[in-house]
């Protein structure tokens, strides 16, 4: 068996012309079996996460209003995608994903989930294209299971996790780090534990340099049991929604970077994609799948067999 890879074909949601390519997922699936780097025997199938999961961490009122489609106008417009039965069930399989991620790298030391790290989502409404914060609903539901402790969230998408931050931000056993765009959505950015913010057009010497100042002595403090690394491909420098400069080769550095860190510490990591909306979807897919790559390779290091 290969590196655990979890994905659902509910993941592509029909949401008309929209900057946000959801179509993205069952490209990069396509593409990673097409190229090699993983086989059909690799994919896990995510499941919807239970109710009794994602109220864990949202609240009643928003999961009700998630279930019947009766969000305010006011909600839909901090949603910024339209609603739709389709949209409400691929959120629920993302949580249910980022669940099983993390379930699977428990067990074998790297997982890769191709969706997730819907960071924006609050506990009582949605932002930024994210109903459900899937990583924190993973996070809360592995906790309850009794199988983590100590979790860190590894935030590397162009835009601030403010859900992920304010879910947590009372939590001392969750670490929240975050490197983002600073002058970028979303405009308020609650704090978490380490926040970089970084200057317009940060290229690749200076992102790659603040990440190795900030994530090893992160590791070394906190002393993780899980890693949750939100591979967002919109730092890249022609993405649309973005304001940072890296290069693909930038981009596959920072990957290296990380789960080298958190492999050489033996913390267990699920990779989550997160964010991505190049001009071409086509060079979205391909960060995506390089980050697939670079997780197999670090899983054929510092994996285990479970």
């Amino acid at each position: 068996m290969g590196m655990p890879v979890v994905f659902h074909e509910g993941y592509e949601v029909d949401i008309g012309p929209h900057v946000f390519p959801t179509a993205k997922y069952g490209l990069i699936r396509k593409r990673l079996l097409e190229e090699g780097v993983i086989r059909e025997g690799d994919l896990h199938r995510s499941e919807a996460a239970s109710d009794a999961a994602i109220l864990l961490v949202h609240t009643e009122r928003w999961m009700g209003k998630l279930q019947s489609g009766d969000l305010t106008p006011q909600e839909q417009l901090l949603l910024e995608v339209p609603y739709s039965t389709g949209l409400r069930d691929a959120a629920w399989l993302c949580a249910g994903g980022s669940i099983l991620t993390g379930q699977l790298a428990l067990e074998h030391g790297v997982a890769v989930h191709l969706g997730g790290g819907f960071h924006h989502a609050f506990p009582d409404h949605g932002e930024g294209f994210c109903p459900l914060n899937d990583v924190a609903v993973a996070v809360r539901e592995l906790e309850r299971q009794g199988v983590i402790e100590r979790p860190v969230v590894i935030d590397c998408d162009v835009h601030h996790g403010n859900g992920t931050a304010a879910i947590f931000v009372d939590d001392a056993q969750v670490y929240t780090f975050s490197m983002h765009q600073l002058r970028n959505y979303p405009m308020h950015k609650p704090p978490g534990d380490t926040d970089v913010g970084l200057a317009d057009c940060t290229g690749d010497q200076e992102y790659l340099r603040l990440l190795r100042r900030h994530l090893p002595s992160i590791v070394d403090s906190h002393r993780p049991d899980l890693a949750f690394y939100l591979a967002g491909a919109d730092p890249y420098r022609e993405d649309q929604l973005g304001g940072l400069a890296l290069s693909l080769d930038g981009l596959r550095q920072r990957d290296e970077l990380v789960l080298e860190t958190l492999g050489e510490a033996s913390v267990p990591v699920g990779v989550c994609l997160a964010g991505g909306y190049a001009q071409h979807t086509a060079d979205t897919v391909a960060i995506h799948c390089a980050t697939v790559a670079a997780a197999r390779e670090a899983w054929e290091r510092y994996g285990r067999d479970g």
